[in-house]
């Protein structure tokens, strides 16, 4: 018999032992090789347009997918070695070479990542078809999605996991080296001690998670760097610290609360999360952390999608808008528009803008690339405005203004939040400068932002908007909204054909089609990133509750046989899981929470962000509450076998 026909007997008598570790390598390598099989796939490389710029973000997300798959792996190995301790122990005990056991361990990790990846291959092309087609819908495609093989996917992944298996196969071979024989048995007593509880950690945990948030919510200076980085710091030392002795002292303040502690089997749950709960310090606060991490990539993605229609609106209020000083060309543009029928117009207006140099010396925000006292500033009058404002609102424009008083439209690119009421902007003119003084604001656009860059629009009276025309020539925008504008594909492509000379054409079409494919990107990456993230959590807590579950199972044999009835044992196990599994869920919600406040530096009540932040969570919940009810339901059929 040999050494190859030895494990392979031992992998197929021990299967079970292994299930967790194999099914766990079988999950990343399907994960993996779909999520390579999207970016080899030509159907999606060709249904999207801006796709030779996304393909470098496929790439680093790949990276990123590389890195977490590789630690998740590991991790899993972690818990099946220790798991092989004993039974390594018992061959040395036997008198089988250290370098044969050696051997056996690294073929025995090599066949089953072999057969992983095999069998991960095959799962992972079966899902890459739905998976693209998920891709394609969230773009709005209409391409069909054909069953595809991709080679290039297959060498890929071949050769990322060869490289991750090697690694753990030489793991396992060196199992026999780096431990004594006594430790290979004594490894399921391992981390047992008393733990003692610090009431100075414990305080340092509030301290520090209290000073994060309280960064948060104060105001950002200039010093927005060394805010962010102090944030970081304490919320990360924070959240280890509230694993490591907050919890911990809690759970011995429970103890002292002798009615509740001695009611049923209480004790039992309270005291072995207690003795645990210190060694699984950094797993929480890993899980913990990577939630808030993965709820807020999937908040920010699925926001950003969300608002796709809203903020195309913002950006591009019109439906096609363009300057031309070819008449030839204005007459084939409004032919093309009025012919589409299926698109009837619904408005059509032109434009009279004034341009000249403006000093916004006075004002927080200056266009990229414009000195402050120079600035493109385009000017329309206020008669113009409301005209505009009906057009677009279908009600009717109500501002007035006299004499100097002006309005501002906030900038498309302007992020300070900043309010120009009261400040003076100075127009330079042949005949003699003007300074207006600004009224009013507004966040909402009148003018395509593409057809206009920089976008400094101000508000004038009609009289003093009269007076500069007879010192600087207006041109016009040409602007139409059409109905149903997010379908005129064929006419603004149409549009785009024409071709002519100093044309600055922008559509509302091209706009969102753009707007819709990066944002469906990104929350196709995040979210495929986050649901790889929560799979990887929720397992890891998985697999290291079962591992405790076969540690206790003789311990739960005693209460039994002492007359312990199977509905305390299951209640028992069932609060201990959920104390696991809840404590981290919650940590990592309030952390995610916390970081998108810094991150859109707004109200979180706004309906535009609540919904998708509320969507998020509640998608997490469930999946957890899965992971939940299966560990429990595991564990418990562990503890009964």
């Amino acid at each position: 018999m040999t050494l190859f026909s030895v494990t392979k007997k031992n992998i197929q008598g021990n299967f079970k032992n292994y299930l967790i570790y194999f099914l766990s390598m079988i999950f990343s390598v399907v994960i993996y090789y779909t999520f390579v099989a999207l970016q080899y796939n030509e159907e999606i490389q060709t249904s999207i347009q801006s796709w030779k710029m996304l393909q470098s973000v496929f790439v680093e997300a790949s990276i990123i997918l590389i890195l977490f798959v590789a630690v998740f792996i590991l991790y899993s190995n972690s818990f099946f070695t220790k798991k092989r301790k004993k039974e390594v122990g018992l061959y040395s005990l036997l008198g089988v070479r250290k370098k044969t056991v050696g051997k056996m361990l690294f073929y025995e990790n090599l066949i089953m990542g072999a057969i992983a990846v095999i069998i991960g291959i095959f799962f992972g092309t079966i899902l890459s078809k739905l998976f693209a087609m998920m891709l394609l819908k969230l773009l709005s495609s209409t391409v069909n999605v054909s069953f595809s093989f991709s080679i290039d996917a297959i060498i890929n992944t071949m050769i990322v996991f060869t490289i991750i298996i090697l690694f753990t196969s030489f793991q396992a071979y060196r199992l026999i080296y780096r431990f004594k024989l006594i430790e290979l048995f004594r490894a399921e007593k391992e981390g047992e001690q008393v733990p003692k509880a610090s009431i100075i950690g414990a305080g340092m945990a509030v301290a520090l998670l209290v000073f994060s948030y309280w960064i948060v919510f104060h105001p950002i200076t200039d010093q927005s760097l060394v805010q962010l980085s102090l944030f970081l710091v304490g919320m990360v030392c924070g959240t280890y610290l509230l694993f490591r002795s907050l919890i911990l002292f809690l759970l011995r303040a429970s103890q002292k609360n002798k009615a509740s502690y001695y009611r049923s089997i209480n004790f039992i749950g309270i005291s072995q999360l207690l003795y645990r709960i210190k060694g699984n310090a950094r797993t929480l606060t890993m899980i913990a952390l990577l939630s808030a991490v993965t709820l807020c990539a999937i908040s920010i993605g699925y926001s950003s999608y969300y608002n796709v229609e809203e903020k195309t609106k913002n950006m591009s209020p019109f439906s096609y808008m363009f300057v031309s000083k070819d008449a030839n060309f204005n007459h084939q543009a409004k032919g093309i528009i009025m012919g589409d029928k299926e698109h009837p117009v619904q408005a059509s207006l032109d434009i009279p803008v004034i341009q000249v140099k403006g000093d916004l010396s006075d004002l927080k925000y200056v266009p990229y690339g414009h000195s402050a006292d120079s600035v493109p500033t385009k000017l329309i009058s206020v008669s113009t405005y409301n005209q505009i404002m009906e057009a677009l609102n279908k009600k009717k424009g109500n501002l007035h203004l006299k004499g100097e008083l002006a309005a501002a439209i906030r900038p498309w690119q302007d992020n300070t939040n900043s309010d120009y009421i009261g400040h003076e902007v100075k127009l330079q003119l042949s005949k003699g400068n003007r300074t207006v003084k600004l009224e009013k604001m507004f966040e909402k656009r009148i003018v395509n932002w593409t057809a206009s860059a920089p976008d400094i629009y101000i508000v004038v009276s009609d009289s003093l908007f009269a007076d500069m025309t007879k010192q600087v020539k207006p041109f016009f925008y040409s602007a139409y909204k059409v109905k149903n504008e997010k379908m005129t594909k064929e006419t603004s492509a149409k549009l785009m054909n024409l071709n002519a000379k100093d044309l600055e054409l922008s559509t509302f079409y091209t706009a969102y089609t753009e707007e819709l494919q990066s944002s469906g990107i990104d929350i196709f990456l995040l979210g495929f990133l986050g649901l790889v993230f929560l799979a990887a959590t929720g397992s890891i807590i998985y697999f290291k509750q079962l591992t405790e579950a076969h540690e206790d199972k003789n311990r739960y044999n005693i209460l039994r046989k002492i007359g312990v009835s199977k509905r305390e044992i299951f209640t028992t196990i069932a609060q201990q899981t959920l104390f696991v599994f809840l404590l981290p869920l919650v940590i990592g919600i309030l952390h995610s929470i916390v970081i998108l406040k810094a991150i859109f530096g707004v109200n979180l009540a706004e309906k535009s962000i609540i919904i998708p932040i509320f969507t998020a969570i509640v998608a997490y919940v469930i999946i957890y509450l899965g992971y939940y009810l299966l560990t429990v339901r595991s564990s418990n059929k562990i503890v009964y076998k």
